[in-house]
């Protein structure tokens, strides 16, 4: 792999930097899991975003985006973490769906849905999970009963992000008296519909960040089907594969993540082992962009995204945890203040948000123990 950029790419990441230093926001936007107020002011940044043409830069310029390649994608990342610019919202749609539906969508519904997610016209939720089915998605119960033209969803789903506030979800949904992987469908659905019931629940901080979805004979169009029926497995793992191994966590989040660790350790710390872990979550950050980045060039090659994205997955998530949990050991008893602090020990608030939010890295997008399980088997051929 060449290391080294093309002319044309630093043109671009200067076009990317430019525009990111006109156009985001001085101050932070209000927290888009708190209120309904700052989910639609992210989503109005997503907007923001499609006008300049930022919104999701490898699309095909048909349905809102650049037509670029996944090295300008890496590149814009870097400069869009880098500026500090606000979260995704629509982060389940235009990084886990979108490509999805790229792969598997017919062209009416590439053009329905991709340009209005996009814009951020349509924010999106992904309802997989289950009280019974968690990491084991084979294991979901909710049923896609044809009828005719129409598809009556039933069943309960949880952990449901974004579906607080969220426009539509996509969902894994089983024919009546199938098991396991087979007779499985992956549906879209709007959360407006007759017979959706949203029940949000609170994180360990209070904030209503997910979703439990209890759907009672939700009548939907079987249009709204991605992939054939009884194919949801497989449009779920290759969703799987972006969540876990490249789009949903950018190597740009845990570089700049570990440069601010270093800004901290120069200012705060003395431990000598401390200053160790502060290297080795550098280390790690910069090991994973050229991960990323050789994954990126091999994809653009034709290559394919296999069951490798369970190490991937692994490698971020921890990493993100160790950072964090090296942070408040350098900011020792400090690090637990959350109320009452001035405007300059803010960044103290936030490296706790971020190890709270960091904790349940090993669980999203598949927990851990069962990506090892995947590795174990599917990458090193060990028994069951």
């Amino acid at each position: 792999m060449d290391l080294r950029y093309t002319p044309e790419e630093q043109a671009f990441r200067a076009e990317v930097r430019q525009w990111m230093a006109d156009h985001v926001p001085t101050s932070p936007l209000p927290d888009f899991d708190s209120t309904r107020a700052g989910f639609e002011a992210h989503r109005e940044w997503e907007r923001t975003l499609h006008q300049g043409g930022w919104g999701m830069v490898t699309w095909p310029t048909e349905y809102g985006g650049r037509g670029l390649d996944l090295i300008r994608w890496l590149i814009f990342e870097e400069e869009y973490y880098r500026a500090g610019a606000p979260g995704r919202v629509n982060q389940n749609g235009i990084f886990l769906l979108g490509p999805t539906l790229i792969e598997y969508g017919t062209a009416e519904q590439k053009a329905r849905f991709l340009p209005a997610m996009a814009s951020g016209d349509d924010i999106w939720a992904q309802a997989w999970s289950e009280p019974g089915a968690g990491s084991d998605l084979a294991g979901v119960r909710a049923t896609a009963t044809r009828d005719s033209d129409d598809y009556i969803l039933s069943g309960h789903k949880i952990w449901s992000s974004r579906a607080v506030h969220a426009d539509w979800a996509f969902g894994l949904f089983r024919e009546p008296g199938s098991e396991r992987h087979k007779g499985l469908s992956l549906i879209l659905f709007p959360l407006s519909a007759p017979g959706v019931t949203v029940k949000p629940i609170q994180r360990l901080d209070g904030k209503p960040v997910f979703a439990e979805l209890f759907l009672d004979d939700v009548r939907i169009s079987a249009a709204n089907r991605l992939g054939d029926e009884g194919q949801g497995w497989a449009v779920c793992m290759s969703t799987a594969g972006f969540e876990r191994g490249l789009m949903l966590r950018s190597p740009a989040r845990f570089q700049v993540a570990a440069a601010k660790l270093v800004e901290l350790w120069r200012a705060r710390g003395s431990d000598p082992l401390l200053g160790a872990e502060v290297m080795q979550a550098w280390m790690d950050a910069d090991a994973y962009a050229l991960s990323i980045y050789a994954t990126a060039s091999r994809l653009m090659a034709d290559g394919a995204i296999g069951p490798e994205t369970s190490t991937n997955k692994i490698f971020w998530s921890e990493l993100d945890l160790d950072i964090h949990k090296t942070a408040l050991s350098l900011l020792g008893a400090e690090a637990e203040l959350t109320a009452g602090l001035p405007v300059a020990a803010a960044p103290v608030a936030d490296w706790l948000d971020g190890y709270v939010f960091s904790l349940a890295g090993p669980i999203y997008a598949g927990a851990n123990e069962i990506q090892r399980n995947i590795i174990a088997e599917r990458m090193l051929g060990m028994p069951r």
